[in-house]
């Protein structure tokens, strides 16, 4: 097997005092998508954020081979990783056009025909206020900004299913798939119907450690396997604890 693209190692972070994460370890091969699974409250978002350092952490974290896990979150999104967060984190009072050019970083290959042929709503929409988009709407916007810099090797993407209708959350999620032939994807998604559909490889934070390591298939097709790590609830969805 080939090297990892993303390596994280004793990745400890605490906020206040509350002790996040537990010297958390693990890899996601390059291509595809690897869900980062587990019930409400184990740490899923703040993995993310500890590995772009919005979250103080220790441990070590590499990207390619490079040591990351010292620089700061501008230096960590330069080095070819993108965060899609939980609330979307849209301009509101931007243009969709003005919320994309502010993703765009010099030097790198624009991926505008990819992101409209994926998301042609955001093209008619151009000149709308993004604030004044649905939330269906603001994820695409969300999804294209992080697409859109071809130096974007790995995108973090948090709960983008979370609140939609269900036509928008299939949209979404083939955008997703489509997205995952040119960029590795770690996906945080609580909707475990939609990780199925989409992640190929998984890993289950357990109060914030690693419970689980494997594919997805194999977490699914065992219900004592995924209702002790998940809490599978009859929607497909998670129990919350």
């Amino acid at each position: 097997m080939s090297s990892p693209l993303l390596e994280v190692r004793d990745l400890d972070v605490r906020i206040g005092q509350s002790h996040i994460l537990h010297r958390l370890s693990f890899s996601v091969q390059s291509g595809g998508v690897t869900g980062l699974l587990g019930r409400n409250g184990v740490g899923k978002t703040t993995t993310l954020r500890g590995i772009l350092g919005l979250a103080e952490r220790t441990g070590e974290i590499i990207m390619d081979g490079e040591p990351i896990g010292g620089l700061r979150t501008h230096e960590v999104v330069q080095r070819g990783i993108a965060y899609v967060p939980e609330d979307r984190d849209v301009f509101a009072g931007l243009t969709v056009e003005e919320n994309l050019r502010l993703a765009e970083r010099p030097g790198n290959e624009l991926r505008y025909d990819l992101v409209y042929d994926l998301f042609p709503e955001l093209r008619t929409r151009g000149k709308q206020r993004a604030g004044t988009l649905s939330g269906g709407q603001q994820q695409m916007v969300a999804i294209a900004r992080a697409l859109l810099n071809g130096g974007n090797r790995l995108l973090l993407v948090d709960e983008p299913t979370k609140g939609l209708a269900p036509l928008v959350v299939r949209n979404v999620v083939d955008a997703l798939k489509r997205a995952a032939e040119v960029v590795t994807i770690l996906l945080v998604e609580q909707n475990l119907s939609v990780a199925h559909k989409l992640a190929r490889d998984a890993i289950v934070l357990d109060q914030g450690s690693v419970g689980y390591v494997g594919t997805v298939d194999e977490l699914m097709s065992d219900p004592a396997l995924a209702r002790r790590h998940l809490g599978l609830s009859s929607t497909g969805t998670a129990h919350q604890p």
